[in-house]
């Protein structure tokens, strides 16, 4: 056996079909924090109008990957900080400052990831407004 790959793995046959409905979590990850998590659904607007404001400056290639980048980043890390408080709740559904510890670590790793980006956007985005 290969590590990590399982002989029933090796053995079923690749499947279109298969591959397709491997994303059908994904996507009720992805509608469960449209739906219940308000500041997945307050990054998604700031992604929303960053990338408008990037249509309207005609961004390069490398400006348009940048910005790409931080937008997945920072809605990828609210899902992931989404998920690690509601594992949190599920497993201490009462107040314990551990538990208070490891939702207050994961939303400062959101923090810094969405300041990051927000430089990130203002010289990009700040120097085509100035030239504009």
């Amino acid at each position: 056996m290969i590590t990590g790959i399982s002989e029933f793995d090796m053995k079923k046959s690749f499947s279109w079909k298969d591959r397709i409905k491997s994303f059908k979590p994904a996507l009720n990850g992805l509608k469960f924090a449209i739906s219940n998590e308000y500041n997945f659904r307050v990054q998604l607007i700031a992604a929303m109008l960053t990338i408008a404001v990037s249509a309207a400056l005609n961004l390069s290639l490398i400006e348009w990957s940048i910005i790409i980048m931080c937008i997945g980043m920072v809605t990828g890390a609210e899902i992931f900080n989404s998920a690690i408080e509601h594992l949190v709740d599920l497993v201490s559904p009462e107040f314990q400052e551990a538990a208070g510890k490891v939702k207050d670590l994961a939303a400062g790793a959101v923090f810094i990831l969405a300041f990051t980006a927000l430089i990130i956007a203002i010289i990009l985005l700040g120097s085509k407004l100035y030239q504009f």
